[in-house]
């Protein structure tokens, strides 16, 4: 199908600039639109034409008006749908009752075009509508009606009834929810789900067969509406090799994406690209699975700020990658992005989603665009890191606006790094911004957890040594801790032994002996004329 598609495409060109086959200003019909809904004529076909037409000058202006009216006024007939013997088409039937299926809706829009002296014609052919099946053949006679309408010396293609609404999934309930997309659809888009009976009414040079029209990849409005332009296999039946399949998506900047493998995004790693996104699948069972992907614009509005069904393909999955499972508390898309980015987490000197490391140990950074505190956390399957022992194996260290994020795994296996951040100045909580899966494959790795801190452990000072939490008993322990602000430091070990650090330039250094001792805590005086300590560290010391 890749040389189908070339050619198809370079002899009638979509540019990706319109989604319509005539330049219409939406915005200077909007005062018509608002007109033609108002209108509320039931009696005659003539007679409600003939008030359409009132504020109506040029054809096209015409046939908006036409189309406007019979989009909301217009209801699909589901119960019809089922009985059709007892349904008549005829455009005054149509009118009267309020609503038909598509032959009555195309039939009924034909009639008020030649009313109002316009061409237009009614065309039925195969449509990858309500019940399609991704991959499946059509046979047998059409099953869709839709319109052509002759404008400015040209043919152009609408579909009233995909114009107007929806039907559920049981076939039972029609909702009105009105469709841009289908008035002058550009020929090389409604190509994609609409296959007339007489391959001219494509309105393509070269026409597409219908083995071509099957194969195609189908997408639905809300691809084009959402400035989407490329999808990545074509063909809607992927099989996957060595258990994995590839997705990717190309579009205008700040989309964002999600998908679901058999209603679940377990099994995937999506990320998400400055125009587009990219996703690998790997199916933990074999057999055919449905893949669909799912996108929003990230400056939405309010009503736009909803996931949207953009394509949907069938996973034929021979063999399963068992390595390939990753933790249930990873969360997609993966890695960092420009909405990482965005939210201020600039340079990050890992821009791939997932980090390998042998010895158990990663250490990733970030300049920090905005004046944000960062939380992070780790996660794996399984109980071995309780919440507060998950923020314990992360440690942030602060220098200007560089942040520098040291991970040391507690063992072997898949890991999530959460990061989440907050406006200093906001009280409130913290908000989740991305998340990086580690592999550690060595099941050597026992790393203990970084000290505990307290609230008086500014964000900027540094622990040098010992970064590690847990302490070798009956030893001089070296500490060296990079604070400023403070007059005096001490370490306090559980005998009630307590060690002096001594100020060396911005650093705190001395020794502590942990013989004897269960955990070893860190004091500073912030202030000389004050007589009490305050906690900023906490150490466990290894039992004998």
């Amino acid at each position: 199908p890749k040389t189908m598609t070339t050619c198809f495409f370079s002899v009638y060109p979509w540019d990706k600039s319109s989604l319509k086959s005539l330049p219409v200003d939406l915005q200077q019909l909007k005062k018509l639109d608002a007109y033609a809904l108002e209108v509320n004529v039931k009696n005659s076909v003539e007679e409600l034409v003939k008030v359409l037409l009132k504020q109506a000058r040029t054809d096209l202006e015409k046939v908006r008006a036409i189309w406007m009216w019979i989009c909301h006024h217009i209801e699909y007939d589901v119960v019809g749908y089922h009985n059709k013997s007892q349904l008549s088409s005829k455009p005054r039937d149509v009118l009267q009752m309020g609503k038909s299926i598509c032959e009555g809706y195309a039939e009924l829009f034909e009639h008020m075009c030649s009313l109002a002296g316009i061409q237009c014609k009614k065309l039925s052919g195969y449509a990858k509508g309500h019940g399609y099946k991704t991959g499946q053949t059509f046979t047998g006679d059409s099953d869709h009606a839709w319109n052509a309408v002759y404008l400015e010396g040209r043919w152009h293609l609408l579909d009233s009834t995909w114009g107007s609404g929806s039907v559920d999934d049981s076939f039972t309930k029609f909702t009105y929810r009105y469709n841009e997309f289908y008035f002058l659809t550009h020929p090389a888009l409604f190509i994609n789900n609409h296959f007339p009976d007489n391959s001219n009414w494509q309105l393509l040079k070269p026409t597409l067969t219908l083995k071509e029209f099957e194969n195609n990849m189908l997408h639905n409005s809300n691809f084009y509406m959402l400035g989407l332009l490329a999808v990545h296999p074509e063909t809607p039946i992927i099989q996957t090799v060595n258990g994995k399949a590839s997705v990717s998506v190309d579009c205008r900047s700040g989309t964002l994406f999600m998908f679901k493998l058999k209603g679940t995004d377990e099994h995937g790693l999506m990320t998400l690209k400055k125009h587009g996104m990219e996703l690998d699948i790997y199916p933990q069972n074999t057999g055919s699975h449905k893949l669909e992907i799912f996108a929003k614009p990230s400056k939405a509005e309010a009503s736009d700020d909803v996931y949207k069904c953009v394509v949907e393909y069938v996973v034929e999955c021979g063999s399963v990658d068992r390595d390939m499972r990753f933790p249930k508390d990873l969360h997609q898309p993966v890695g960092p992005s420009w909405f990482s980015e965005r939210q201020g987490f600039l340079r990050p000197s890992h821009p791939e989603p997932v980090l390998h490391t042998n010895d158990g140990r990663c250490s990733l950074t970030f300049t920090l665009s905005k004046n944000i505190s960062v939380l992070t956390s780790l996660h794996t399957d399984g109980s071995s890191l309780a919440e507060d022992m998950g923020r314990r194996h992360v440690l942030q260290i602060h220098r200007g606006n560089q942040i520098e994020l040291k991970v040391h795994l507690p063992h072997s296996g898949s890991f999530v790094l959460k990061i989440y951040s907050k406006k200093k100045s906001d009280p409130g909580n913290y908000d989740y911004i991305f998340n990086y899966l580690i592999r550690c494959p060595n099941t050597e790795v026992k790393w203990p957890a970084f000290p505990k801190s307290y609230s008086k452990w500014l964000q900027d000072y540094e622990i040098l040594e010992p970064l590690s939490g847990l302490l070798p008993a009956n030893r001089n322990v070296q500490f060296k801790l990079k604070m400023h602000g403070v007059t005096k430091v001490l370490v306090q070990a559980e005998a009630g032994n307590t060690y002096p650090l001594t100020q060396n330039r911005d650093c705190w250094e001395g020794t502590c002996n942990t013989s004897g001792c269960r955990e070893v805590v860190v004091m500073v005086h912030e202030n000389a004329n004050h007589s009490f300590y305050s906690q900023v560290l906490k150490y466990e010391v290894e039992t004998q």
